[in-house]
């Protein structure tokens, strides 16, 4: 099956799993890309267009009610790979400004052509760890929104996300099928109060074909303390949790 088949059959099983969106056309396209380029670059082992449509495209869009509900203008999603979910809610929702992070430099020129070739206005692209970004004042508190899927566990995620939002913000990640009384979460939640944030809240992802997923949501509420996030690297060497 052709890149272009594949994505119309992805298009068709989106089309039945969530219907009626005016933007699948430019998913359509999305998802055409990036088999693609998947064909040359390993971006995703998901591959099959059931399994694309399902665990690609509607496992972000679903975030889509939560992301409306805080009405933010300028969003960041860490670790992008191929594109999942921040270019997909950036087709989804142009009139956020979002910009795309991914330390590896390869994946930040792919998405990049990926952005450019969808002729995505609202969409940059950095090729930068997380820690530094935190640390720079032209992104350091700047954000309404961090998203984030299988980027890094909780008590991590929450020490590179939270300097980069505006109090006020919010952290959105992607998880399994967490508990409130998971080490993660409990940890997770240490690690925000800490650093400025609230207590995680767990979200159900709200659609049968995702099973287990929930969302784990933290609110900004002060400034995190300048020390944070520590030096690239050290987040995960060293989780705060």
């Amino acid at each position: 099956m052709s890149s272009a088949d594949a994505a119309r059959a992805a298009r068709l099983a989106l089309e039945r799993l969530w219907p009626r969106q005016a933007f699948v056309d430019v998913l359509e396209q999305y998802v055409a890309l990036l088999l693609e380029t998947n064909a040359r670059i390993n971006l995703t082992r998901v591959v099959e267009p059931e399994a694309i449509a399902r665990l690609h495209l509607l496992d972000a869009l679903v975030a889509l009610p939560l992301v409306d509900a805080l009405g933010p203008t300028r969003a960041v999603d860490l670790g992008s790979g191929g594109g999942v979910p921040g270019l997909v809610l950036a087709v989804a929702r142009p009139g956020i400004a979002w910009t795309l992070v991914d330390s590896v430099g390869k994946k930040a020129v792919i998405l990049r052509g990926f952005a450019d070739r969808l002729s995505l206005e609202n969409v940059s692209v950095l090729a930068e760890r997380a820690e530094t970004l935190g640390r720079d004042a032209a992104h350091r508190e700047r954000y309404d929104l961090v998203t984030a899927r299988a980027c890094a566990p909780l008590p991590v995620l929450v020490e590179l996300a939270l300097p980069l939002l505006k109090p006020g913000g919010q952290l959105l990640a992607w998880k399994g099928p967490l508990a409130e009384d998971d080490p993660e979460v409990r940890a997770g939640n240490g690690v925000s109060l800490l650093l400025g944030g609230g207590e995680p809240r767990l979200v159900d992802a709200g659609h049968a074909a995702l099973g287990g997923h929930r969302f784990v949501t933290i609110d900004k509420l002060t400034p995190t303390p300048p020390r944070f996030p520590r030096r690239a690297g050290e987040p995960a060497r060293r989780p705060l949790g």
